[in-house]
C-alpha cells in the first residue's frame, strides 16, 4: 500500500540496463516470428533479413513494416487466425477485435500468458495513477469485444472492489454512482463530459454529490488535451488520468502518471519507433512522426514494426516521477490531420482551443472540405451565452489562427445543447473531401 510503484523495479531500471532487455526480448520475438507465423517467414525473406541480424535496437528499422491493411489481408489466409499469429488456435484464449472505424474490423488473439501479461501491465497502470485495495471502481467501458474491457481485471488484480458497468445508460450509471460510491471511473473523454453535465441536469453535483476522485479516460484525444483534462477535472473535483491502447497489441499500453507529462508507454513489452510521414527513416526521440510499435512478448500475434497511424513523438528521458520508461505524447490520428494553405492542422489543437475558451459550452465539430481546389474547413460550437454570436465567432476565429496558423473559413455559432452530446466515442469530424487522405 505504502510503495509508489507497483514494480520498482521494472519501473525504474535504469535506461542502458532497460534497452539491453528490450534487445533480448527483440531477438526473441523476430525469432518466434519468423519460425511460427507464415507471413513473417515470407516477408522477411522477401525482404532479404533474417532474425539473426538484429543485433543492436537500431538494426530493427532493416525489417518491413506491417499496418492495417497486412491485418485484413492476412486474417482468416490459412486457418482461422491467420498469417500472422504464431501459435495454434489450441493455444488462444481471448481474442479482441478493432471497431472497425476505418475499415474491416480486425482480431487480436492472445495466449493464457498475453492475457496475463497484458493484465499485470493494467494494474501497474492503476497504481501508478493512484488506485489501491481500499479505492471502489467502476469499469463504465464497452464489454463486447472491446480490447479495454478485459482492463477490469487489472483493478481487481490490484485489489480494488471492481463494479462491472459496461456501456450502462446514463441514468443507471449515475444511479450506481450515488448508490455504490465508487472513487474511479474509467470511460471516454467525450463521456465523462457528458455524464458529469447530465448529473448536474438531474440535480446531482458530480463535485459534492459523488465519490470520484479519479477519472480514468481512453479511445479519444481530450485526456491530454489540458483544456479538456481541466474542464472535466474542474466539473467532477477529480483528477483526471489519460490512458492509450489499442487492440492490435493490448487494452492500455500506455498511461499518464501524477505528472501529466506524457504517457509512459510499457517499454519491457512494446519497443517504439518513430518515423518520417513520406520516407519511412526512423527519427530521433523527441521528432514529431507516425509512431511505429514492435511487440516483444506477445505470442499469439507477434506485432513487428507496425505503423500504428498516430502521430506522435516520445521522450524517453526520466520523468519527474521517477519512472524511466518513455513517454508518448500523440497529436493525433495520421488520417485526421488536414493541410490547409500548407498548415498542418490537427483535430486536438482545435479542441484545445474550443475546450479552453469560455465563450462556448465546450462542445464542436469540424468539417473538411474542398473549395476551389483547396482544402478548407469550418467550425460549429455552442454559445454559453456570456457574448453575442458575431462577438463569439471573432474570438473562435482568432484564438485557432493563433494556436493552429489558420483560420477557419467559417465559425458556425449555434445556442447551448444543439449539438448532440456522446455517449462513448465523439464523431467531431466530418470529412467530405473527395479523397481523404489514408481512407479505406
Amino acid at each position: 500500500m505504502s510503495s509508489k510503484y507497483w514494480n520498482e523495479k521494472t519501473e525504474t531500471l535504469p535506461r542502458a540496463e532497460l534497452e539491453e532487455q528490450q534487445l533480448k526480448f527483440l531477438r526473441e520475438e523476430i525469432k518466434f516470428a519468423y519460425e511460427n507465423a507464415p507471413y513473417y517467414k515470407r516477408s522477411f525473406d522477401a525482404a532479404g533479413v533474417k532474425p539473426d541480424d538484429i543485433k543492436t535496437l537500431a538494426d530493427l528499422a532493416k525489417f518491413p513494416f506491417i499496418d492495417k491493411k497486412t491485418q485484413r489481408d492476412t486474417q482468416g489466409v490459412g486457418s482461422f487466425l491467420g498469417e500472422l499469429a504464431a501459435v495454434p488456435e489450441e493455444q488462444v484464449v481471448f481474442v479482441s477485435t478493432s471497431s472497425g472505424s476505418t475499415g474491416v474490423p480486425t482480431m487480436s488473439p492472445f495466449t493464457q500468458q498475453d492475457f496475463d501479461e497484458w493484465q499485470d501491465v493494467e494494474s501497474r497502470w492503476f497504481w501508478q495513477a493512484g488506485m489501491r485495495p481500499n479505492d471502489r471502481y467502476v469499469h463504465a467501458l464497452n464489454f463486447s469485444l472491446y480490447v479495454g474491457g478485459p482492463d477490469v481485471i487489472g483493478a481487481q488484480r490490484l485489489g480494488a472492489l471492481c463494479i462491472w458497468g459496461g456501456t450502462l445508460p446514463s441514468e443507471r450509471l449515475i444511479f450506481i454512482l450515488q448508490t455504490y460510491k465508487p472513487t474511479c471511473i474509467w470511460t471516454s473523454p467525450s463521456y465523462a463530459w457528458y455524464l458529469g453535465e447530465t448529473c448536474k441536469k438531474n440535480g446531482v453535483d458530480p463535485r459534492k454529490d459523488l465519490a470520484i476522485n479519479k477519472i480514468f479516460v481512453a479511445g479519444e484525444m481530450g485526456g491530454s488535451i489540458g483544456a479538456t483534462r481541466k474542464a472535466i477535472e474542474d466539473l467532477w473535483g477529480a483528477e483526471l488520468f489519460d490512458f492509450y491502447g489499442l487492440s492490435d497489441i493490448f487494452g492500455a499500453c500506455a498511461a499518464q502518471c501524477e505528472v501529466h507529462d506524457g504517457l509512459h508507454i510499457a517499454e519491457d513489452h512494446i519497443l517504439v519507433e518513430t518515423i518520417d510521414l513520406q520516407t519511412g527513416e526512423v527519427l530521433r526521440p523527441g521528432e514529431r512522426g507516425e509512431l511505429v510499435y514492435t511487440t516483444l512478448r506477445k505470442r499469439a500475434r507477434p506485432m513487428i514494426r507496425f505503423r500504428t497511424g498516430d502521430i506522435g513523438w516520445i521522450d524517453n528521458t526520466p520523468c519527474k516521477c521517477g519512472r524511466t520508461h518513455g513517454r508518448i505524447h500523440v497529436d493525433g490520428r495520421k488520417d485526421d490531420m488536414f493541410i490547409v494553405s500548407a498548415v498542418n492542422v490537427y483535430p486536438s489543437d482545435i479542441e484545445y482551443v474550443i475546450r479552453g475558451l469560455e465563450e462556448v459550452t465546450g462542445e464542436y465539430t469540424i468539417r473538411v472540405y474542398e473549395k476551389d481546389f483547396t482544402c478548407k474547413y469550418e467550425v460549429t460550437v455552442e454559445n454559453s451565452g456570456k457574448l453575442p454570436d458575431d462577438a463569439v465567432t471573432r474570438k473562435v476565429s482568432d484564438s485557432l489562427k493563433a494556436r493552429c496558423g489558420v483560420k477557419p473559413a467559417n465559425v458556425i455559432v449555434l445556442p447551448d445543447g444543439s449539438l448532440e452530446r456522446s455517449t462513448h466515442k465523439a464523431k467531431r469530424i466530418i470529412d467530405e473531401r473527395k479523397q481523404s487522405p489514408g481512407a479505406v
